[in-house]
């Protein structure tokens, strides 16, 4: 998955506009790591990795999409995340929709928990940025039924939503369901009804990347083995979502049953638990380290405080020129609860580093 281009000056539309949120207990002048620091070679916090429980279904192939069909499709139940992400690869506009299909003879209850999306729009690390964002800021319920031997849409806006050649749409769904429901990703006519098109559409092929699968684990926890020191230990780092330190999460293609990679662990949620000495005062920041990055990160602090960040919180993007460009995500008082909710934005470049350093004055 690539930022593919950017066109400067291009208004971009958005489920919900990007907001820059400035960093909690950050100082007024511009933070950075300390002046010697040697970012090619930070050390590595050791960490356990725990895959937690819920499906995670990714629509991200064909990317590109060439013809009217179904991207990805398969029958799920229990707790589900579901990540799309396409482009109206086709000189015509269209229609990207996520309908829900109930083959049994019982009506089924669909609890939607969270859910972000982003576009349609021109600028894909905006549109990938605005689904971070509005997923991390969202804590509505919503209840969709699906009548017996009938549909619904998960996303009934995107039914209206008219999708550009070159577009990018983008969306972070979790739901819930007792029963199976079969969750289908198309790309139809504007003009077209979904509820018929889906009688007859066919599976688009995958394209090169096979981005496309349901996969177990949807969520990661990640909790460092030791506690960090800032006086003692300097800069140190967490690796994310580079196949080796973190690894890709493996499932299986339900339009063909071909075992599948999900390279970049897109659409999975980490939730990253920092402890920390007593009265050492540490900064935490956001090393991208494959390239041009626009994301989100949620902070937990001492319990109650929740704010969400943009990653950067500044501008746009970062890491198109160096991967000593870093994110501030803020400063912290040391032995406080500090959570980190992050998940590798669409249109972005993987790896990233966690740092964790002393406070620069």
């Amino acid at each position: 998955m690539l930022n593919r281009f950017r066109l400067a000056g291009v208004a971009v539309a958005v489920t919900v506009a990007v907001s820059i949120v400035s960093a909690p207990h950050a100082a007024l002048a511009k933070p950075g790591l300390p002046v010697k620091t040697d970012i090619y070679n930070v050390s590595e916090l050791p960490v356990t990795m725990t895959e937690q429980g819920g499906k995670l279904m990714l629509s991200d192939s064909p990317e590109m999409v060439p013809a009217d069909g179904i991207m990805y499709q398969d029958t799920v139940s229990g707790d589900v995340r579901l990540f799309f992400h396409h482009v109206n690869a086709t000189k015509e506009l269209k229609k990207v929709v996520v309908l829900l299909v109930n083959e049994s003879t019982t009506a089924i209850d669909v609890v939607v928990n969270r859910y972000g999306l982003g576009g349609p729009g021109l600028d894909y690390l905006a549109v990938g940025k605005a689904a971070q964002l509005n997923y991390l800021n969202q804590e509505e319920v919503e209840l969709i039924a699906v009548p017996a031997k009938g549909t619904a849409f998960l996303e009934p806006v995107l039914n209206q939503t008219v999708v550009a050649p070159d577009a990018l749409v983008n969306g972070i769904y979790d739901f819930q369901t007792k029963n199976p429901v079969k969750v289908v990703v198309m790309m139809l006519p504007v003009d077209a009804d979904p509820v018929e098109f889906v009688k007859e559409a066919k599976v688009l092929p995958a394209d090169s990347q096979r981005l496309r699968g349901t996969f177990s684990g949807r969520d990661r926890l990640i909790v460092p083995s030791q506690v960090y020191n800032s006086n003692h230990d300097g800069v140190v780092g967490i690796t994310l979502a580079d196949h080796k330190l973190d690894t890709y999460v493996a499932g299986i293609d339900a339009t063909d049953g071909s075992q599948t990679l999900n390279y970049g662990n897109y659409g999975v949620m980490y939730k990253v638990f920092l402890p920390t000495a007593f009265e050492q005062k540490y900064a935490v920041y956001l090393n991208p380290r494959g390239g041009e990055y626009a994301g989100a990160l949620k902070v937990k602090y001492r319990h109650q405080e929740e704010t969400t960040i943009g990653t950067p919180a500044d501008t746009l993007f970062f890491g198109s020129k160096t991967v000593k460009d870093t994110a501030h995500i803020g400063d912290y008082a040391g032995g406080q609860s500090l959570w980190l909710t992050f998940s590798p934005p669409g249109a972005s470049n993987l790896p990233v580093k966690i740092l964790l350093a002393p406070v620069t004055k």
